[in-house]
């Protein structure tokens, strides 16, 4: 087994179709199709069934590729801790999966301005909160940032604990309402619940796993009268709603300017409730020193 092999073979399972995979790591298909099915006979294992319809992944293969990316990882860490020692740069590699916090947009700013260099393979996905603990325990990305609450700490640390994952504290925060600043709310210094009833209540949709668990959102339908919903995916339809709907959501209050601009702006919330925010990482992992950098950077900027 090599870590070339290992490397062909996450690149199929991240594309799904082995002629993308082969343009993506450079080589022939039928030398990536070779290649593969040797490390399936050495492995005594069956990484992926083919059929017309393409690649798709077998329970064993998942669980194999989970242990091949974490090798990958650290193959990585090894070879930009000591080639970087020698004054040759290695390959700077980091990603994150994160819920939509302009903070953690930020903090990740922070890293590839201090690390970037000349060459670098960053990846930020601001994702659904299953996909984040999916993409840290296969090893997708190094770093994960959601939060944890009294509504859904049970089932989300159970989760964590079963992909072998840690949550590690960052803060937390009282619950906060991201509204437009020409919402007639604006004039409020803390919002309570009956004065939402009347505005669109924005919640960032969650797939499959869609319950009050896994939601973005501290509060949700059940906790409070909000007749009037929309979900979204992504954080600029979801500011632009804020804007041009007179719409809300509930978070932790913390806001960049600097990258959302200054037409969004947080009220507390007048509930006796608060939601903490923190990273998760895989259990007994190094990290490099992106996810190091990364990590301070949110404690930085998050300080309350």
């Amino acid at each position: 087994m090599t870590l070339q092999q290992l490397k062909y073979a996450v690149a199929v399972a991240d594309t799904r179709n082995i002629t993308e995979a082969s343009r993506r790591v450079f080589v022939s298909q039928p030398s990536l199709t070779a290649a593969i099915r040797e490390l399936e006979q050495e492995m005594g294992i069956t990484i992926f069934s083919r059929s017309n319809k393409g690649v798709t992944i077998t329970n064993e293969g998942d669980e194999f590729l989970s242990y091949a990316r974490q090798v990958l990882e650290q193959a990585n860490l090894l070879e930009d801790r000591f080639k970087s020692e020698n004054g040759n740069a290695g390959n700077t590699i980091f990603s994150v999966s994160c819920q939509h916090y302009s903070f953690a947009v930020n903090a990740f700013v922070d890293v590839i301005r201090e690390f970037g260099g000349r060459e670098y393979d960053f990846t930020l996905r601001e994702t659904q909160t299953h996909e984040i603990i999916e993409d840290v325990a296969h090893l997708k990305s190094e770093v994960g940032v959601l939060y944890l609450s009294s509504r859904n700490k049970n089932v989300i640390t159970k989760l964590i604990k079963k992909n072998n994952l840690v949550f590690e504290e960052l803060f937390t925060a009282p619950l906060h309402v991201f509204i437009s600043k020409n919402n007639p709310l604006a004039k409020k210094k803390k919002i309570k619940l009956s004065d939402l009833s009347s505005y669109p209540y924005l919640t960032y949709e969650q797939g499959d796993f869609n319950s009050f668990y896994f939601a973005e959102e501290p509060l949700t339908q059940i906790d409070f009268e909000c007749p009037k919903n929309i979900q979204v995916r992504d954080r600029a339809t979801l500011f632009n709603l804020l804007i041009g709907l007179d719409g809300y959501t509930i978070c932790s209050g913390i806001i960049s300017k600097e990258l959302n601009g200054p037409e969004i702006i947080s009220r507390p919330l007048d509930v006796n409730d608060s939601m903490t925010i923190g990273v998760i990482t895989r259990k007994g992992m190094v990290l490099s020193r992106y996810a190091v950098a990364y990590i301070n950077s949110i404690k930085s900027k998050c300080r309350l």
